[in-house]
């Protein structure tokens, strides 16, 4: 089957270049609740527009409600589903889990998850599928062997990303936004501080800022491998930017690229052109570029030339005529198209013909005037009498009211039920509160460890390590093809003895659940409501971390069963990427795990390396030991050491044992000030 190109709409204008173009979906999102609250987006009405505009062309509409959503926010996002059923969405993109699962009970319409769940490998994908989504969006870091092997071994429909902007982070675990500036990626208002100057030693002086994606060259191939939909990143884009996008990939599925669209697609936007990097596995410096004057002067010159791409209404839906031409009785016309007929009526009785009678080559050529409309004459049937006269006008009006019909008919919005059980979860009453600590390896455990319940370790720690200690392994967020190594480490691991895992991802539970271990939803699950708590409890969490993006207050009306636990100090994991910055400037065996970025106020921030991945830390802790009374109604605190020493770990520990000030640089977090 051949795939679908799903192209961005940011406004209408943007859905109409798209469609007329020959997108065969679009995807949107209303004013609030979509992870791209910047765009222009879709009011009520709009969106019923939209959708009807979309309906009647063969176009299908999926709607985003892929950001996380707060328990405040609740009765606002069950009103966007109710809407989304009324006026026909065809699926909802979202990223919460606790609202897919609102959405899994509520309605029947089909839930697409968000790259934002940031879900890696073929057992995450069917833990998705148990959860109730038919479709996937597959991360954009993913190597065409990940790709096929995630195609071939999944039953849900994939998505992949072809055009468009790349981030630096894995999509769902970036929280740099939101720390250094309380606009949240995971909210839908990334200020993208990432394309500001973070200079790795010896590196480009923007070390996380990366290429615009495009596999325009490999869709043949991906097509062959059996992907449903290729996705165009742009809901911040303009029309011109979307009719290119979408024609440059009619024309790479078709066969053939000309130089001219490639041109042009790469002067209404790019970042010093574009990259196939992670496709390819051929990741590195050559990824990295930045918005240069010339890029945006280059855009100019082909806005015109790409306004003309969409400026006439294409006809693409077939309709067949039957037209009925009887002495005596009332003309009729009958239009035909997917199913669904409309006829129109006539006052006019055809008379005698005083000279030439219509004929019904004289019929069909009116009849064929489609121009104007979406709608071709892809057959007509003339029942005609002799010798009969008929105004062509009269032909012409039935022409235009019989596809004027048709068109609200397949427009019209198919039903859908809705039936929302506003059954409150029940409030949470934590127990007496204990520390658990996360160290990087064992060699960084202090001798002290009173007060701490749990000690985890990174799962590439040793397995003596884990028994030593009584330790819960800490899965990789980053699991890129690494399904295996996982699941026999967690193997090795029960056998030893180990009963849990710490999870930052589905694919973590996924793997987890299937080597017999218990698992904890930790840093990168993005457990930011009561329903989120109670889905994670469905799947099998048996605790979980709150969003570090909760406030204070905000963490303790959390309702829910399963204990909970806040991140109470630690270097915040800003993003999660798997193209090193630091290697940049430097080598793996030269860095020796050592690398930072530093920013354009020299603030430094160190890099950390998991599983083949890097994670960015703050350039501080949060530190909370001197107001652990603001933390109410957690079952636990996580201390996450990173860059501490045994020393530096043992002194932290000992601070919040006894509510100590705070020593150095530091930061209360999100705990306050909250996000946007």
């Amino acid at each position: 089957m051949r795939p679908e190109i799903l192209a961005p709409a940011g406004s209408l204008d943007a859905l109409v270049a798209a469609v007329r173009c020959g997108a065969d979906a679009v995807y949107l999102g209303g004013k609030t609740l979509n992870a791209r609250r910047g765009a222009g987006n879709f009011s009520d009405g709009e969106l019923f527009a939209a959708a009807e505009y979309c309906r009647a062309r063969g176009v299908k509409l999926y709607v985003t409600l892929n950001t996380l959503i707060s328990d405040n926010e609740t009765e606002e996002a069950v009103s966007a589903v109710k809407r989304a059923c009324a006026f026909g969405a065809d699926a909802l993109i979202l990223q919460d889990l606790g609202l897919s699962g609102i959405v899994r009970e509520c309605c029947d319409l089909p839930m697409h998850a968000s790259t934002q769940m940031s879900v890696q490998t073929p057992s995450g994908f069917e833990l998705l599928r148990e959860t109730g989504f038919c479709r996937a969006v597959l991360p954009r870091e993913l190597s065409k062997d990940e790709l096929a092997d995630i195609i071939k071994s999944t039953s849900l429909e994939t998505e992949v990303f072809v055009h468009g902007a790349l981030c630096m982070s894995v999509s769902g675990q970036c929280y740099m936004s939101a720390s250094l500036g309380s606009r949240s990626g995971n909210r839908g208002l990334c200020a993208q501080p990432c394309r500001l100057p973070f200079a790795a030693e010896n590196g480009t002086g923007h070390d996380l800022s990366l290429k615009d994606l495009s596999l325009l060259r490999h869709l043949p191939e991906l097509a062959a491998m059996g992907v449903t939909s290729f996705k165009i990143e742009g809901r911040m884009k303009r029309p011109e930017y979307v009719a290119a996008a979408v024609t440059a990939c009619r024309m790479a599925l078709d066969g053939e690229v000309s130089a001219d669209i490639e041109a042009a697609l790469k002067s209404v936007f790019s970042r010093t052109g574009f990259t196939d990097g992670y496709y390819t596995g051929k990741r590195g410096k050559t990824m990295f570029g930045t918005r240069r004057r010339e890029d945006v002067a280059a855009a100019a010159p082909v806005l015109s030339g790409l306004s003309k791409l969409y400026e006439k209404e294409p006809q693409t839906v077939a309709v067949k005529f039957t037209f009925e031409c009887k002495k005596g009785s009332p003309l009729k016309l009958t239009a035909t198209a997917r199913g669904k007929s409309f006829e129109a009526c006539s006052e006019c009785v055809p008379s005698p013909a005083e000279q030439r009678g219509l004929t019904a080559e004289d019929a069909s050529a009116q009849l064929s005037k489609c121009g104007g409309t979406c709608f071709y004459a892809a057959k007509i049937d003339v029942m005609l009498d002799d010798e009969l006269y008929v105004p062509i006008s009269e032909i012409n009006r039935l022409r235009r009211t019989s596809l004027d019909g048709l068109l609200k008919m397949l427009a019209a919005p198919p039903a859908r039920s809705f039936n929302y059980n506003s059954e409150a979860i029940p409030a949470h009453t934590a127990g007496e509160r204990v520390f658990y600590a996360r160290f990087p390896s064992a060699d960084k455990i202090p001798e002290n460890l009173d007060g701490v319940k749990k000690i985890m370790l990174p799962l590439s720690c040793k397995t003596e390590d884990f028994v030593k200690y009584n330790a819960v392994p800490e899965l990789p967020r980053g699991i890129f093809g690494g399904s295996e190594a996982v699941l026999n480490k967690l193997t090795e691991l029960k056998n030893a003895g180990i009963k849990e895992a710490v999870c930052g991802t589905l694919d973590g539970a996924a793997l987890t659940k299937k080597a017999g271990l218990e698992f904890i939803s930790g840093f990168g699950s993005n457990i930011y409501n009561s329903r989120a708590v109670s889905e994670a409890e469905r799947l099998g969490a048996s605790e979980v971390l709150l969003s570090t993006e909760l406030t204070a207050v905000e963490a303790a009306r959390i309702g829910g069963k399963i204990p909970r636990g806040v991140f109470a100090y630690g270097r915040v994991p800003l993003m999660l990427t798997r193209n090193c910055p630091s290697s940049n400037g430097k080598s793996c065996a030269v860095c020796r795990k050592s690398g930072t970025i530093t920013d354009r106020k020299n603030i430094v921030f160190p890099i950390e390396c998991v599983n083949g991945c890097a994670q960015v830390l703050n350039s501080c802790p949060v530190y909370m030991a001197d107001r652990l009374g603001d933390i109410k109604n957690a079952d636990f605190l996580l201390l996450n050491f990173t860059t501490e020493e045994k020393s530096g770990a043992e002194s932290v520990l000992n601070s919040y044992r006894h509510g100590l000030p705070p020593k150095g640089g530091f930061t209360r977090g999100l705990f306050y000030r909250g996000t946007d």
